[in-house]
């Protein structure tokens, strides 16, 4: 049976497909890089012309000076890209529902929006080496679109889609979730900067009835292109955690963070402790 993706981009995709295979043949050198590529992947296409397009910026089509006919048979990777951000998010979002039952609709946002994130993909494109298959402009090139982090975050996108039209949405998944590995590895146990740790914080205190959490750098160590940073947070004069990032920014989230966890587990410790009502307010801040 038919996805509901499937069944609305079909005709679609299919006008894509015969599109590509109107094209002049790909040049000899460029199937032997193609081929690297597609061994790096472990798949071969069956249409080469997917792949080729999926790897082909807008500006290389112009600078071929082509007739309106030859422009009718071409095909760059924005149109792919714009599959692909479908397939991609579809995947995603189905992988973190069946994973994560029990997440709310805006913390599983959090979890896509980090995971589908520019430059997240943008890491993914670097580690695959996307950049060194792509066809340029001699102008774009110079101008490094080759490293360029929106481009690179794209060639996924558009590559996912050039897998799924020639191959189907398992194929495409087989792809995302080879790459997705690490960071889903990582999600899974909790080791990811991805969720805005100083705003829950901010809130969680609010409703204990404290003030604002304030962040300080207390030491800094390493040279200058690899300085870290140890910030502690506290609240009302009261120290709540410290933490090292390679960022003021970075050590900030993880200082908070670790006062968030601080916070569950003495709150934790106080529930159970005792149940008798008791008038005067509890401080959870409190030795």
């Amino acid at each position: 049976m038919r996805s509901i993706l499937e069944t609305l981009i079909g005709d679609w995709g299919a006008r894509v497909v015969r599109r590509l295979r109107a094209r002049a043949p790909i040049p000899p050198e460029r199937m032997d890089k193609l081929r690297e590529l597609q061994d790096r992947l472990g798949y071969t296409f069956r249409d080469p012309a997917l792949v080729d397009a999926a790897l082909t910026h807008r500006s290389f089509l112009h600078e071929q000076h082509l007739t309106e006919e030859e422009k009718s048979q071409v095909q760059d990777y924005e149109a792919l890209e714009f599959l692909g951000d479908s397939v991609l998010g579809l995947i995603i979002s189905e992988y973190l529902f069946r994973n994560y039952p029990g997440y709310s609709e805006g913390e599983l946002s959090k979890m896509k929006s980090f995971l589908v994130s520019t430059a997240h993909l943008y890491k993914l494109s670097k580690n695959l080496g996307l950049g060194e298959f792509m066809r340029l402009s001699h102008g774009e090139e110079k101008t490094g679109g080759r490293s360029k982090r929106a481009i690179l975050a794209d060639l996924v996108e558009s590559l996912t889609a050039a897998l799924y039209l020639d191959a189907g949405l398992e194929r495409a998944r087989h792809f995302l979730m080879a790459q997705f590995e690490v960071s889903l590895t990582r999600l899974a146990e909790k080791d990811l900067e991805f969720r805005d740790n100083k705003s829950q914080l901010q809130e969680r205190l609010h409703q204990l009835g404290f003030g604002e959490p304030e962040y300080n750098v207390v030491n800094e160590a390493g040279p200058p292109h690899r300085r870290e940073f140890r910030v502690a947070v506290s609240v009302d004069g009261r120290s709540l955690a410290s933490a090292v990032g390679r960022s003021k920014k970075e050590a900030q989230q993880s200082a908070a963070r670790l006062a968030l966890n601080q916070l569950a587990e003495v709150e934790a410790e106080m529930s159970g402790a005792d149940a008798t009502p008791n008038p005067t307010p509890t401080d959870p801040l409190t030795d």
